[in-house]
């Protein structure tokens, strides 16, 4: 990995972090942050945009939908302090991709194992729906990312949002698309130009858990899919 990819991806991080172009978002953030919840009242909310995080020299690229406003947004890591963060760092950590099984704070010595994770909207968004104009706003982010991250060779996209926003942020790259529209579901399985294969996995929202829509074995057997393909691409 050349330390100028590195410090591409460093000074990325960094302008995602900084990022006030949505109005609506800004604001609903912060007002997450100061109000809290009773359960997170002594904490201190992170209530910034959220920087996808993990290895720069990724095999694996995962793209969520966006943080959640006592889960991301309190703690500063995708997927981290919710149920939908426990449910993917289980799965994530039996299949070698993290140091450990439960990811708790951005500071807690984490590490992700060729595997890179980021999201389509990186702001917290009311009713955990962002504007079609939030989606335009925050694409080039993953844009550069999918630019940078070229070591990928599975990109798993969680929930239909994350693999319609994964796809667009794909052509805008400048990377092909296959001449039929692919259609979302559970373990579909699709090979873009480059060698990169996306994997489509509903998302691990406590909604979808709880009523047995993803289960712990659907979801081991996307990683163990991703394990399968990475293995045969070297």
């Amino acid at each position: 990995m050349s330390s100028s990819v590195v410090g591409d991806l460093g000074r990325l991080q960094a302008a995602v972090v900084d990022c006030r172009r949505c109005p609506r978002l800004v604001a609903y953030r912060q007002q997450v942050a100061r109000e809290k919840v009773r359960r997170y009242r002594e904490d201190t909310y992170w209530g910034k945009p959220l920087p996808g995080f993990g290895d720069p020299a990724a095999k694996l690229l995962i793209v969520g939908l966006a943080p959640a406003a006592h889960g991301g947004n309190r703690t500063g890591r995708m997927f981290t302090g919710d149920r939908s963060g426990d449910f993917l760092f289980r799965a994530l950590h039996a299949a070698g991709f993290t140091s450990q099984p439960e990811s708790f704070h951005r500071d807690d010595n984490l590490r992700l194992r060729s595997c890179y994770i980021t999201a389509a909207v990186r702001c917290a968004p009311p009713a955990n729906k962002p504007t079609a104009a939030e989606f335009d706003a925050c694409r080039p982010f993953l844009v550069r990312e999918i630019l940078l991250q070229e070591h990928v060779r599975v990109v798993v996209t969680l929930g239909r949002i994350g693999f319609d926003a994964f796809l667009t942020a794909w052509a805008d790259a400048g990377r092909k698309l296959p001449p039929t529209p692919p259609r979302f579901s559970h373990a579909a399985e699709l090979n873009l130009p480059g060698g990169v294969t996306l994997l489509a996995s509903y998302h691990p929202s406590q909604r979808n858990t709880q009523t047995g829509l993803l289960t712990a074995a659907m979801f081991s057997g996307i990683f163990g899919r991703v394990r399968r393909l990475i293995g045969r691409t070297g």
